[in-house]
């Protein structure tokens, strides 16, 4: 239920940032730009966009979400480092979504990468591991040099206990990213800059200004941006001026996920000038919210996947709801203030089977029990595993002594069975507690009242049904 009120506010909020969205789009387009101008300048400037979403935004948000898993963190937290595992894993990751991938460990101090490389991290001569240890930040976007130009993003991996275990790294080749920018250069005449924290250039249309090695050239060196006073550097934002003997209106967008900020630097002529600005910010508004847009429309489904992946969460063995999905099902429950009786199914003597017949013999009973059991309830009722040899039942709108009833008839059945693993045949019995709440309440409380009940089943010779009430 919470899933699709989540659901339902985030697709709400999305519609009325689309019909902002338009609106404004529909009034710069009509007040400001000539219909034939603007449609031409807009096809020139699509490919920033399809770029900045394809080349940056995708390899940030794969990153993101390949640090969080436990198997990177089992690989790097290990006392000692698996160097066959670490490139099957990288090797696997690489084929998967067409990325280059590294893993720099502070346990091994080498960095091992997905094309089956390996680098020792040496602070004389691998700086950048030990400059990006010392610094606060979790997550770095950068540009360096792996057989072609690469931009990185790379993530510091934690354990459990915050240690910190090294670095996972992403690279993605922007040689296209280049050479399209250079042709719309040569077919329109503009000019994209994109610029880090420190106003280093890291990505243009002009190969001039791209980084030399480990150089790279700042916004100061270029004769146009050091001319500038610093109230005029402190945002270029619609801008006209000359570069290159040339008037130029610069446009500027904010690139938040990476502390970057591009610049579109336009030519325009005397007579357009009017025309022009009024199209450099529509542009900038149309990236600025379809970038909002694809962040929004990210998370939810990032957000929605997950809580649908807690409703489908089974137990593998028996294919039940295992305790997860159980818990979300009795808060369901509660929230609908339904009553319920709530059932703790422990078979007797479950340990001595796997001790003496082994583990898959001991599967064989649970999965023999669990047909029978879901054969015997009600459909309204929900059946889950709760623990290695315990079930769980939840009836809704079901009193305390008509639920004993239908247990002492599963108790009574589960006594009869005569399970066959094999050339073996098993008999089971199993005891079961009851509770019951008739108002809402938490699920560990009402969980403990039949663990009680189940104790007492066991105390009094296994193979009974007992229940115990909550006090009011």
């Amino acid at each position: 239920m919470n899933i699709f009120r989540t659901l339902h506010r985030s697709i709400l909020m999305l519609f009325v940032i689309v019909v902002i969205s338009i609106v404004t789009l529909v009034h710069f387009s009509v007040s400001k730009i000539v219909a034939e101008q603007s449609r031409a300048q807009q096809q020139s400037h699509s490919p920033a966009l399809q770029l900045i979403v394809e080349e940056l935004m995708k390899p940030l948000h794969i990153s993101q979400t390949l640090v969080k898993a436990r198997e990177l963190n089992n690989i790097m937290g290990a006392p000692s480092i698996d160097e066959e595992q670490v490139f099957a894993t990288l090797a696997r990751m690489h084929n998967e979504f067409d990325l280059n991938f590294f893993i720099a460990s502070e346990t091994s101090r080498i960095q091992y990468n997905s094309d089956g490389t390996k680098i020792v991290l040496d602070e004389s001569t691998v700086d950048w591991y030990f400059r990006y240890k010392a610094q606060p930040v979790d997550a770095m976007a950068d540009i360096g040099q792996w057989q072609n130009p690469q931009f990185y993003i790379d993530l510091k991996v934690y354990d459990d206990d915050m240690q910190f275990l090294g670095v996972f790294g992403v690279g993605k080749s922007l040689q296209g990213f280049t050479e399209i920018f250079n042709q719309y250069k040569k077919a329109y005449g503009y000019d994209f800059i994109f610029v880090d924290q420190n106003n280093d250039i890291t990505l243009t249309s002009d190969p001039e200004l791209l980084v030399q090695g480990a150089t790279f050239k700042n916004l100061n060196d270029l004769p146009w941006y050091a001319a500038l006073s610093e109230s005029e550097q402190t945002s270029l934002n619609n801008l006209l001026l000359p570069i290159d003997g040339v008037e130029s209106l610069i446009a500027e967008l904010n690139i938040k996920a990476f502390d970057w900020t591009l610049y579109l630097l336009t030519p325009l002529q005397s007579r357009q000038i009017d025309i022009s600005r009024g199209f450099i910010i529509s542009i900038v508004t149309l990236l600025a919210v379809i970038f909002g847009l694809f962040l929004l429309i990210y998370n939810l489904l990032y957000y929605f996947k997950r809580d649908i992946q807690k409703i489908k969460q089974i137990d593998i063995l028996t294919e039940l709801p295992n305790r997860s999905n159980i818990t979300l099902k009795f808060e369901e429950l509660m929230y609908q203030k339904q009553s319920v009786s709530l059932v703790l199914v422990d078979l007797d003597n479950f340990t001595p089977i796997n001790e003496t017949h082994g583990r898959k013999a001991g599967d064989i009973v649970l999965r023999q029990v669990t047909k029978m059991l879901m054969a015997e309830i009600r459909d309204k009722d929900v059946l889950g595993r709760w623990s290695g040899a315990e079930f769980i039942i939840l009836m809704p709108d079901t009193g305390p002594h008509e639920a004993a009833d239908i247990c002492q008839r599963l108790c009574n059945k589960l006594a009869a069975m005569t399970i066959t693993t094999g050339t073996t045949s098993i008999q089971i019995t199993g005891s079961f507690g009851i509770s019951f709440t008739a108002i809402a309440r938490t699920m560990s409380e009402v969980v403990s009242a039949a663990d009680d009940a189940l104790f007492s089943a066991k105390r009094d010779g296994r193979n009974v049904v007992r229940m115990q009430l909550i006090e009011a």
